[in-house]
């Protein structure tokens, strides 16, 4: 243990100096010490096995609604707002990004609360909190005596060949990364938002990703689980092909509690069991419900720390750069919390509730008359439209980067109400008022861009 500790104190220096709380150094070297023991964070498959059935809330009795009515004025809106949207090419918040009328995900997060007269908090990151503050001073009506957010945590990346801090001066902000969305709870504390949330009366907390547009607070589940008193519970959905790399829900062998298992956790040899969507049937949406006085009792007994499984990602130190130092970024999911609470539940939700947008085809389609915002701000599929999921392919050459959607549809979205689906390969721009209807694919193997011209009709 000692050689342990002796390997730690330079991240523990470090740490300090960045003015990072006790309580969340002796978290990451908890973590730390079960990396330099040999752990890899993998969960077996022989160690699991699958769920087959939990409550669904399209049967949940309608009268919860005046129960989660009735404890709505103790209920929190808790937003992970941490990520730049880089892989869009984005620089500043994601959240921030204009997606339907005008409006960016953090417009309509914030008239959801206020149209629900409800909290709403945000998890950011360093490089967010600013931008996102600053945009919420449009909605004086959200201040009150919160805090309108509280910041994640960063962490040393850790050198592969010798488990030290890694040493990148070319850009010493490379040398830090986030731990993942499980640090929210233990941010939660050290920011004191935990505390002032419990002084001010609040017991319930429904948190979830920023850029899910499905996210919303839903007056049954919320009854739902403040008459059940349940401690924690997770929404999960029906997993699709499109989910087969996304963390599943399954249960212990040895004590049948639930588990969450990301595609980090699992051995290569195990990932056909992984992948098998009728095997394992459910995943999470990342759409938690938390009993805050639970949290608050759980974290005191373990001496803050919840012990979530280690997630162990192997990068190197400038993830532009593959030649670049092999590094370990240490991570845990919040979800997993599931497997840490005495009689944490899950319940299956309709998948119009994971709306998340993480790519630019995502974002097209949100942008398109497929969605419409109804009056309470909730992003719903446009009731017109009468056919099913709409599957968009944009070549990553020239569609990549929000700039890059934007500069080829100048005018918005081309109307795909009536499309199946769209392919798009080489360089096209959009003018005003272009249809697509049924199967639409479009291929430039040209150097020179094509114009579809206004008011084109796309079919087949």
């Amino acid at each position: 243990m000692n050689q342990i500790h002796d390997k730690f104190n330079p991240f523990s220096t470090r740490m300090l100096a960045e003015s990072l709380p006790q309580i969340f150094i002796d978290s990451f070297a908890f973590y730390y010490n079960q990396l330099i023991s040999g752990s890899t964070g993998l969960i077996a498959e022989t160690e699991i096995r699958p769920v087959s059935f939990v409550p669904d809330m399209e049967n949940f009795p309608e009268r919860l609604k005046a129960v989660g009515e009735r404890v709505l004025h103790k209920t929190a809106v808790i937003k992970l707002n941490g990520g730049l949207g880089t892989s869009m090419g984005l620089e500043k918040a994601k959240s921030l990004l204009p997606v339907i009328d005008g409006l960016s995900f953090l417009d309509i997060i914030a008239r959801q609360a206020i149209r629900s007269s409800v909290p709403l908090i945000l998890m950011n990151s360093f490089v967010t909190n600013a931008d996102s503050l600053a945009a919420l001073k449009r909605y004086p009506e959200l201040r009150g005596k919160l805090a309108q957010s509280f910041v994640q945590h960063k962490e040393l990346k850790i050198e592969q060949s010798d488990f030290s801090p890694v040493a990148w001066p070319q850009n010493p902000s490379l040398e830090w990364c986030p731990p993942g969305h499980g640090d929210v709870y233990i941010a939660l504390v050290t920011s004191g938002s935990l505390d002032k949330l419990l002084e001010e009366g609040y017991h319930y907390a429904f948190v979830s990703n920023a850029d899910n547009l499905g996210a919303v607070l839903d007056k049954l589940l919320l009854g739902y689980f403040a008459e059940n008193g349940f401690p924690f519970m997770m929404e999960v959905a029906d997993r699709t092909e499109m989910d087969r790399k996304g963390g599943h829900l399954a249960q212990n062998q040895s004590d049948d509690r639930f588990i969450l298992r990301e595609s980090a956790q699992c051995p290569t040899a195990d990932m056909d069991y992984f992948q098998d969507i009728t095997r394992h049937k459910f995943f999470n949406t990342n759409n938690l419900w938390v009993n805050l006085q639970s949290l608050r009792k759980i974290m005191v007994d373990r001496d803050y720390n919840l012990g979530l499984p280690m997630i162990r990602n192997r990068k190197t130190v400038d993830p532009r750069d593959k030649t670049s130092i092999p590094v370990f970024q240490i991570e845990t999911a919040m979800g997993s919390a599931i497997g840490v609470f005495d009689g944490a539940n899950a319940v299956r939700v309709s998948r119009k509730r994971f709306a998340p947008v993480k790519k630019t085809n995502d974002l097209l389609a949100v942008r398109s008359d497929v969605y419409q915002l109804t009056e309470d701000f909730h992003v719903i599929r446009n009731p017109q439209r009468q056919r099913g999921p709409l599957l968009i392919e944009l070549d990553d050459r020239f569609y990549k980067f929000v700039s890059d959607l934007d500069a080829r549809f100048p005018h918005g979205a081309p109307s795909l109400l009536e499309c199946d689906a769209l392919r798009i390969v080489g360089d096209f721009r959009f003018e005003k008022g272009v249809v697509c209807r049924g199967t639409v694919e479009l291929i430039n193997d040209t150097e020179r861009q094509i114009v579809i011209a206004e008011e084109t009709i796309l079919e087949g």
